[in-house]
């Protein structure tokens, strides 16, 4: 069990995450906040409470790994490497600017902190299990974690990747859903799309270990990464509930939130509502 205070703190941590959000998504034309907004809990326990990692030696060669397959979310892990001290704050105000270092999709050769470059869906659940492989080769307990979006499932590469993770007992690979049942189409919970059906059980089959959790709930998510680290043999994948644009209600749980501007009105908005859930943790 979590104790109150580190819950309340990795809750904190997340709010502030989605604040930096919506502040570098107001600067810009456009944004992908919705699946920004989503992952922002997973990345607070991640970052905060399992992750061997050191942000002043971001190549620290012992250091577990990160790979957002769903790299146009790249906002949310922006915004987390800067919390956490990876590099400056004040460099989120340079989003998809001009010769930035944070450009629209997650690239590890632009970005401190980014351990691969991602984007076109799919590319980095096998990145993520070569990653795997060779850490197996080279004899070392670093664990990489992959987090995958809902709508990425519909690429035939994860599956294939989901075969041979099984299949090399990569026990050392966890990933993670992004079950926010929105993609830029339409639903991915019913037949709008392509309707993923229990997406535990295709993972089961394919030998992974899977759990399902409410992807907003702290004490969950950080137990069910318990569970996966513990398990042996098997890779992992866990399954997280989550509400597309969770945190601002005027864009949560809408497909509009996959990629929109921020008016100066909309962001104060949005961060007075995140504002007062944070004062009331």
């Amino acid at each position: 069990m979590m104790d109150d205070a580190k819950k309340k703190a990795l809750k904190r941590f997340s709010i502030q995450t989605q604040m930096e959000i919506v502040k570098m998504i107001s600067r810009v034309p456009a944004g992908h906040i919705g699946g920004s907004l989503s992952i922002t809990d997973l990345l607070s326990v991640l970052y905060n409470k399992h992750m061997k990692i050191d942000p002043k030696n971001p190549k620290w060669e012992n250091r577990d790994w990160l790979v957002l397959s769903k790299g146009h979310c790249g906002p949310a892990l922006y915004a987390t490497l800067a919390l956490k001290g990876y590099f400056p704050m004040e460099q989120l105000e340079t989003l998809n600017s001009p010769g930035t270092n944070l450009p629209s999709h997650a690239d590890r050769n632009r970005t401190v902190g980014i351990d691969m470059t991602t984007g076109s869906l799919g590319q980095g659940a096998s990145t993520a299990a070569g990653v795997a492989v060779g850490m197996k080769m080279d004899g070392k307990d670093n664990k990489v974690y992959l987090i995958l979006g809902d709508g990425e499932l519909n690429e035939g590469q994860v599956w294939e990747m989901a075969m041979m993770a099984s299949t090399k007992k990569l026990d050392n690979l966890i990933a993670f859903v992004d079950y926010n049942k929105l993609q830029i189409d339409g639903r991915t919970d019913t037949d709008e799309v392509c309707n993923l059906g229990d997406i535990c059980a295709k993972f089961a089959a394919f030998g992974w270990y899977a759990q399902r959790v409410d992807g907003h709930d702290i004490e969950a998510i950080d137990e069910a990464i318990a569970n996966a680290k513990d398990h042996k043999g098997d890779p992992s994948v866990i399954v997280l509930d989550t509400v597309k644009g969770n945190g601002w209600s005027r864009i949560a749980d809408t497909a509009g939130s996959h990629s929109r501007g921020v008016s100066p009105e909309e962001l104060e908005e949005a961060l007075a509502e995140m504002q007062t859930v944070m004062d009331n943790i």
